[in-house]
């Protein structure tokens, strides 16, 4: 039997605190051990990752939460037309037999009258539960039908001309349509004996006979509506066209007004001096000594040529953890002159990380654990930017008040919640996170540039499964209204994961799903329209990408800190932004480069430099982006 190699510890995470003696251990601490590579994937496959938790979950809390986040729901949709149109049917009945049903009439119209005024809130939830069953149970399955054929026909064609290229994508995903629409023809006939549309009186006598037929109506009204969107999805798609690489920048004048946008991601803070990242383990970095090195660099550049906004799209920490904050936090409390210029949002690690130490744990749906790392994220949003950024107000479209003032009312049950935790508690709270997104950043000027800034991350309550992005509706929304009241602004919208899948090819099909944005398609035509004088902003896949969608430009930011160094160098771009004649005009990136510490000069120790003395060197490249 052979035993599958451990990774060599890089040279960046081999240092040692000075004051700690160079004595030979058993098993070094400073190294870590298996343990840390537990939820590795660059050590381990997701097979062998999936399996180990399958292992170890808890059976009778996933049926428990199986219950209450899908077969409730179900059970409630399959009862409804049993008794909606049992109503009907007794109603038109009463109304057939005489029309002494004036009462009847009256009941209606009391009925109609109860709908409207409760009718928002009622419209409100039923979109969001209509958004959440595509996100997790619908378009999951219609992309992976999809990249699945893509990465078949990728494998299978050499030819890599664009336009080719673009058609057999295209090909992909109508296959990926008709795949699922059979699939859910297939599903419909066989719950389509077991169903029942028609409630009697008789019913309530037992309604544990109501079961089965409810789960088989919802089956039948599930599948009847996927047979019908994934065929639309498929066309709207392919008609979207293939993602490419930006095949050119903008030439701004130099009288032109520009923003340089520091862009920056995935920075997963660890809350301990020795520790590995969830994803990296002993593959990558310990300790937060990149991520210091990152800002120090960025506090000289702006002291020699100003910065407009430093950016971060997204996972901050690397689960979410009180330490983890508080590290971040410390970090950039150290350079105040970055700290009045950034803007944060969340990534899937800030808030879907039920528990770093035990990926196996599943998390219940009343569980607290979710509103806590919710109610972190914002407040380390709000202590940032609450000052600076607006929550819009859905009914009229017009900004409403900054974050801090719309979560002041809230102070005392969110410190509250955080101190006791509690079922009540949470959920007084549980409409707070979505109220508060998008956050904007309005232009200075009707010509100016304005910033919204998105929460892109599905519901989770299990970690293998933190990854999936969801854009819902109502964000978009709030989003599209924000930008037509600056008709002449550019905007940046940013967020975490990645709206499309790269255009570059995948060694293993797993880089190809689980990860983008579940309904990235869909939000990439509600963006079409103001393309010309919009860019997105995003992280999540660690990958540096420049490339556009549907004429939709789109950033890529790599991770500087989970990403293995090049040539001992890590790096990050700065982005030169101006708006002419309502046009948003990207220029070339200016790419900087941090040189790491060197392990004899610097110790064991993950710690970086005093601000400004950080090594960078001006190097050639083939990329677009420039040396600094």
């Amino acid at each position: 039997m052979t035993m599958k190699s451990q990774p060599t510890p890089p040279k960046e995470k081999m240092r040692e605190h000075r004051s700690f003696p160079r004595v030979h251990f058993l098993i070094d601490p400073r190294l870590g051990d298996v343990e840390d590579d537990v939820a590795s994937t660059k050590s381990r496959s997701l097979l062998a990752i999936g399996g180990r938790l399958l292992a170890e979950i808890s059976i009778p809390k996933l049926i428990l939460a199986w219950i209450m986040l899908i077969g409730l729901p179900a059970i409630l949709l399959g009862l409804a037309p049993l008794v909606i149109l049992g109503w009907a049917t007794t109603i038109s009945g009463q109304v057939a037999t005489a029309l002494a049903g004036f009462w009847s009439l009256l009941i209606v119209a009391g009925l109609i009258a109860l709908t409207w005024i409760g009718g928002k809130p009622v419209l409100r939830a039923a979109e969001s539960s209509f958004w959440s069953l595509n996100a997790l149970a619908v378009q999951p399955v219609y992309a992976l039908f999809r990249e699945g054929l893509r990465h078949i026909i990728g494998k299978l064609s050499p030819d890599t001309r664009p336009r080719r290229q673009t058609r057999l994508y295209a090909v992909a995903a109508l296959g990926g349509g008709m795949l699922v629409s059979a699939l859910s023809v297939c599903l419909v006939i066989l719950a389509w004996p077991a169903s029942r549309w028609i409630g009697e009186a008789g019913d309530v006598l037992v309604p544990h006979q109501l079961i089965l037929p409810a789960l088989a109506n919802a089956v039948v009204i599930v599948g009847c509506y996927v047979t019908v969107a994934a065929l639309v999805w498929a066309l709207a798609d392919g008609a979207l066209g293939r993602p490419a690489d930006l095949m050119a920048y903008a030439d701004i004048p130099a009288q032109a007004r520009t923003w340089r946008i520091a862009h920056l991601s995935d920075l997963h803070a660890v809350g301990e001096g020795y520790g590995f990242r969830i994803e990296s383990g002993r593959a990558g970095p310990r300790g937060n000594g990149r991520m210091r090195l990152v800002l120090d660099r960025l506090d000289a550049l702006h002291a020699q040529h100003p910065l407009d906004l430093i950016l971060i799209t997204g996972d901050m920490t690397d689960a979410g953890r009180s330490a983890e904050w508080a590290e971040f936090l410390d970090t950039v409390a150290a350079h105040p002159a970055l700290a009045e210029r950034l803007l944060i949002l969340p990534g899937n690690h800030d808030v879907n990380v039920v528990d770093r130490a035990n990926p196996a744990r599943l998390e219940l749906p009343t569980s607290p654990g979710k509103r806590l790392r919710q109610l972190r994220t914002l407040s380390a949003i709000e202590a940032l930017q609450g000052d600076k950024v607006f929550c819009l107000n859905s009914e009229t479209g017009h900004l409403g008040p900054t974050l801090a003032e719309r979560l002041a009312p809230h102070r005392e049950d969110i410190a509250a919640f955080a101190g006791a935790g509690g079922i009540r508690l949470s959920h007084r709270l549980s409409q707070i996170w979505d109220d508060v997104f998008p956050m904007i950043l309005p232009p200075k000027t009707d010509d100016g540039i304005g910033a919204a800034l998105l929460n892109s991350n599905a519901e989770a309550h299990f970690s293998f499964t933190n990854a999936l992005g969801l854009m819902p509706a109502l964000q978009a929304q709030d989003l599209m209204a924000a930008m037509e009241r600056y008709p002449r602004a550019g905007w940046i919208v940013a967020l975490h994961h990645h709206l499309v899948e790269y255009p570059t090819p995948a060694k293993a099909f797993s880089e190809r799903v689980g990860t983008a944005l579940i309904n990235g398609s869909w939000f990439v035509r509600q963006l079409r329209p103001f393309a010309e004088r919009l860019v997105v902003f995003h992280g999540h896949r660690h990958t540096e990408w420049i490339g556009q969608c549907g004429d939709v430009r789109i950033v890529s930011a790599a991770s500087p800190v989970m990403n293995p160094a090049i040539n001992g160098n890590i790096s990050f771009l700065i982005h030169t932004l101006a708006v002419s004649d309502g046009e948003m005009k990207l220029a070339a990136p200016e790419r900087v480069e941090i040189r790491l510490p060197d392990e004899s000069a610097q110790g064991w120790a993950d710690r970086s430099r005093p601000a400004g003395r950080a090594g960078s060197r001006a190097t050639g490249s083939k990329d677009p982006a420039r040396r600094n």
